[in-house]
């Protein structure tokens, strides 16, 4: 998937150890003046893990288009009979220079903005199953050099205190937490890192 014009993207992910599938799902699009980001983390770890994960993503590549919290109905009514999934879906008006974000369960996100202000957004408990829920959904403002970190619970608190999140490039912030942290991750972990430009690239 290509970076996007005016969100640049990296992302980091690795399965738990000894398995064959990750049990996070990610996906992220930029077009007419939206961005969306999606990752899903399904219960458990494995190959049923990674079908709830990923009916979550399939859900949502059908429907970027659509409000955060539609989505997220959606994506609860699929799961209905599954083994359930938590998820957080990051939104931007590139136009209106908003965003908006919602998260249910421990997928994390991060703000950091131009000035290195880190913000953490607290993620709603629970996860999607097939039961109505409520969601909430925050709003922000997004401004030059604004960077965005959704990960998934592989990554702890700590590990996202580190100065290595103020770095200016993406890249450089995936490819030091790789080099850090890969051979002490116990759970599959999926870490994302974008950053937005006015102009486009």
């Amino acid at each position: 998937m290509p970076n996007s014009q005016q969100v640049e993207v990296s992302v980091f992910q690795k399965a738990k150890n000894g398995n064959y599938y990750c049990g996070d799902s990610y996906f992220y699009l930029e077009q007419d003046g939206t961005f969306i980001c999606a990752l899903a983390d399904g219960l458990g770890s494995g190959e049923y893990a990674k079908e709830s994960s990923q009916i979550v993503i399939d859900t949502i590549k059908e429907s970027s288009e659509m409000s955060i919290r539609a989505i997220l109905h959606k994506c609860n009514q699929k799961l209905l009979g599954k083994r359930g999934a938590v998820l957080g879906i990051l939104q931007m008006d590139l136009v209106r220079e908003k965003y908006y974000y919602s998260s249910i369960g421990n997928i994390g996100l991060m703000t950091v903005s131009s000035d290195s202000i880190k913000k953490r957004n607290i993620p709603q408990p629970g996860y999607l199953s097939g039961f109505d829920r409520p969601f909430k959904v925050l709003e922000g403002s997004i401004e030059e050099d604004m960077k965005f970190i959704m990960f998934s619970d592989g990554v702890s608190s700590k590990d996202i205190s580190n100065s290595f999140f103020l770095s200016k490039e993406v890249q450089q912030i995936t490819d030091t937490f790789a080099y850090l942290y890969e051979k002490k991750l116990d759970d599959d972990t999926t870490l994302i890192a974008m950053k937005y430009s006015k102009e486009t690239s």
